[in-house]
């Protein structure tokens, strides 16, 4: 979901409070604008994990506070923190002990929907899963949260054409594996 211009003046005016006066509050205010967006990019990149999603909330915003000096408000304040807790993800899942996670979990399995879309959702779930990891990561960003190619560019580091690409490609897959789904309210 994009931020609006008066978001995003808030944002860089916490941000100025904070960097001119090393306002912890300025700071803190920061954290609970964006911290549950933050956590849901997370716990979707983890598959539902919800300690770990937490655990690398905790590291995101940390690094956040830390490197906070180098936001230049070239990207929304919302983006900047997306790409500082993608990079998180990145190196706890590159940790030996990441590899013992058991991420294929079904992520619906915890956040139950209404009997008639469970199914549609078990599906999209299985689906994805079977995208490259740098589809999934484009469609999580793109599509998910919200974010223009540009932004879905900057927080994976990748090059606008690659995403694109990924996007296009992934949304093809999807939409041939989910084919039985089209034009079905519901399948019942």
């Amino acid at each position: 979901m994009a931020d609006t211009p008066a978001q995003e003046q808030v944002d860089h005016a916490l941000v100025t409070r904070v960097l001119l006066g090393n306002d912890p509050r300025a700071f803190e205010q920061l954290l609970r604008r964006h911290q549950g967006m933050v956590r849901a990019q997370l716990r979707r990149l983890t598959q539902g994990d919800e300690a770990a999603a937490d655990d690398l909330a905790q590291e995101t915003f940390v690094l956040a506070w830390r490197k906070l000096g180098q936001f230049r408000g070239e990207a929304r304040f919302s983006t900047w923190l997306y790409r500082i807790a993608y990079s998180c993800f990145l190196q706890a899942y590159r940790r030996p002990a990441w590899s013992g996670r058991d991420t294929q979990e079904d992520t619906f399995e915890h956040h139950r929907a209404p009997d008639s879309s469970i199914d549609l959702q078990l599906d999209l779930a299985r689906a994805m899963r079977k995208l490259s990891s740098a589809e999934q990561a484009v469609l999580l960003h793109g599509v998910q949260l919200g974010l223009s190619h540009e932004e879905t560019a900057y927080v994976l580091g990748m090059p606008l054409g690659t995403v694109k690409t990924h996007a296009t490609r992934g949304k093809a897959k999807l939409k041939t594996w989910l084919a039985a789904w089209q034009g079905t309210g519901n399948r019942e």
